[in-house]
């Protein structure tokens, strides 16, 4: 690293070495002394709170969405009151889950869906989350290295989970699976997703199937950056310069 400085400040460059990263794009890296790295996003949790205007005895929810009901293109539901910006709040959730909240991932993607018209109960549902960040504000991701581990990929998928025969007329959405899946390597997660599929799934195999092939997709140019890496000298956590991966899925039809 201090040559490649060097170099940059030999063709008259203006750079200069700060240190451990602690702060970048709204993200907060603390380093522990046992060797693992925290990160987290106070600062825009907070901003999020700030913008629902969440009273001050508001009902704190212990998870991201309520699990009785499915968030749906409700026609005959009363118009949402701009209250908050929805759109624009919708943005910040999706930023705050893609940095260090993969758990609001699948809550922020449901009420992504309607945010260019969202009725009172889309408000209602954005309002669950913020509640939830609210209770676990102090909730980080922690960066642990395991040398022994490369690359790993959990994936599943949700067969036709949206399913709605009385809105599926007007909002054929409602027949599509959803991708669920988890990009570890060296055991710290890199990549999370989740997304409704692009086609129609007709089985639980061939929902499956297609989670597994798009987490897999996501892999090929992280596995081509580390071999590029381990051929420039560069090290990794991988010892040997073939960069493996292990795919774990849960459905025999699809393996």
């Amino acid at each position: 690293m201090d040559d490649a400085t060097q170099e940059l400040r030999d063709v008259k460059l203006e750079i200069e070495g700060q240190g451990d990263l602690t702060d970048y794009l709204g993200i907060n890296f603390t380093y522990h002394k046992d060797g693992f790295i925290i990160m987290s996003q106070p600062q825009l949790i907070d901003q999020i709170i700030k913008d629902v205007k969440l009273m001050a005895n508001s009902h704190l929810s212990s998870s991201p969405a309520a699990a009785s009901k499915l968030l749906q293109r409700d026609q005959k539901d009363m118009l949402f009151n701009g209250r908050f910006h929805c759109r624009s709040l919708i943005g910040r959730l999706s930023y705050l889950d893609k940095g260090t909240r993969p758990d609001i991932t699948y809550a922020t993607h449901q009420c992504a869906r309607f945010c260019e018209a969202p009725k009172e109960v889309h408000e209602k549902a954005v309002e669950y989350i913020v509640e939830y960040l609210k209770k676990t504000r102090n909730k980080v991701i922690i960066l642990k290295l395991d040398k022994s581990k490369s690359l790993e990929v959990y994936a599943d998928a949700d067969f036709s989970g949206n399913w709605n025969k009385e809105t599926s007329e007007f909002d054929a959405s409602t027949a599509k699976s959803r991708t669920g899946f988890l990009i570890l390597y060296a055991g710290c997660p890199i990549v999370w997703q989740s997304k409704l599929q692009t086609q129609c799934s007709l089985s639980t195999t061939e929902a499956e199937y297609i989670a597994l092939s798009q987490a897999l997709r996501e892999v090929i140019p992280i596995i081509n950056l580390l071999e590029e890496l381990t051929f420039n000298n560069i090290d990794t956590v991988s010892s040997t310069p073939i960069v493996f991966c292990k795919a774990f899925e849960d459905n025999l039809g699809a393996l």
